[in-house]
């Protein structure tokens, strides 16, 4: 079958609109019509290589779409269901069998090698392999091929170009606040970058009826969106030299009760560890490249009891959680699509530039 992809071929080059042929679905796969699809910086870092996947290959991993043909072995979903897609993983594992698919001990093959976890391809510009089924999906295409591992099922009338950005960014920051730290009501949290990942983590905050919910960010724009979707402070690191204590003059003399850093870079993990009142816990959720390191004052982590710990997909279950945030948006606790500015397929380039100047929190395309 012939279908429509975005491929990234070389390392911070634009993306090349192109027909691929796409392989029929096996036994335990899904062909999906891809109607929209977010942009996360995880597909800009597998781009440019700071995260290495094989190219060229179809990046994008926030899809969602229209069931058009399964496999055999499906039963899950029918040719017709509408579903948002996430991550895959290999369910045999023992973080799978104890239902922890997010730390699956195969993330990296089912996720970045851009291939099935057997090798095999699914994807082809004539003769030439193009790497498919990123993160279970290569969804910056008018098709891709997941299994219904990866899908979840939702309503007829759900607006899928709302939705799409549910299956990576929106879950991880959410899902870092309500499924891994899990702060008791009246809480105090500080969240180091107000990306999708950094504002969704506020909207999780809230919902947890934290306190103080704090967004440290330079972009001011993105300072504002953050109070407005329920940061009780913001803080400007721009030109701060002791951002921790700058964050307790806030927040009080022992510092806050978590953080979440959401950026990857190794000097804001260390002030968001510096920043945590004694028995804190800070979650590291920004993607870093390989072989990064974190420096810390082992003496305070020592002394104060402090957690350092990662977070991957914001520990979400998403056939359980994505349900839930979108409970959530219906009821208009959960207003994520302040977030999203919407692009058609053919502009992917300017979406993707667009979010690396900073100018879009999350760009959604529509594939239409």
């Amino acid at each position: 079958m012939r279908i429509t992809a975005a491929i990234a071929a070389v390392p911070h080059a634009p993306f090349t609109l192109d027909e691929l042929e796409i392989d029929d679905p096996r036994d335990d796969e899904v062909l999906v019509r891809v109607l929209a699809c977010g942009i996360c910086h995880t597909d800009i870092a597998c781009r440019d290589q700071a995260l290495p996947v094989p190219l060229p290959a179809v990046l994008g991993h926030e899809g969602a779409g229209i069931v058009e043909r399964v496999g055999e072995a499906v039963t899950k979903v029918v040719p017709g269901d509408r579903v948002l897609l996430s991550y895959d993983s290999c369910a045999a594992c023992p973080s799978c069998r104890a239902a922890q698919p997010f730390y699956c001990h195969q993330f990296g093959a089912y996720n970045f090698a851009a291939r099935r976890p057997d090798g095999s391809g699914a994807l082809r510009a004539e003769k030439i392999e193009i790497g498919g089924r990123f993160f279970g999906q290569s969804a910056f295409a008018s098709h891709c091929l997941a299994r219904a591992r990866n899908l979840v099922r939702v309503a007829e009338d759900a607006p899928l170009d709302i939705l799409a950005p549910l299956g990576c960014g929106i879950q991880t920051g959410a899902g870092t606040v309500l499924n891994a730290l899990r702060p008791e009501a009246g809480a105090s949290i500080a969240i180091f970058g107000a990306g999708t990942v950094g504002l969704a983590a506020v909207l999780g905050a809230k919902i947890a009826d934290c306190a103080r919910i704090l967004a440290v960010e330079p972009n001011p724009a993105r300072r504002d969106l953050a109070l407005a979707l329920g940061a009780t402070d913001t803080l400007d690191p721009s030109g701060i030299d002791d951002v921790p204590a700058a964050i307790r003059d806030l927040l009080g003399a022992v510092g806050a009760d978590f953080s979440i850093e959401c950026t990857g870079i190794p000097i804001v993990a260390t002030a968001a560890v510096h920043s945590l009142a004694p028995r804190g816990t800070a979650a590291l959720v920004g993607a870093m490249p390989p072989g990064a390191e974190y420096r810390f004052d082992a003496i305070k982590v020592m002394t104060e009891g402090l957690t350092i710990r990662g977070v991957i997909e914001g520990e979400s279950r998403p056939e359980e959680f994505l349900p839930r945030l979108i409970a959530l948006h219906r009821e208009g606790r959960f207003p994520f699509e302040r977030m999203i500015r919407h692009y058609a397929f053919a502009d992917i380039n300017a979406a993707m530039a667009a979010s690396e100047r900073g100018e879009v929190v999350k760009a959604v395309l529509r594939m239409g």
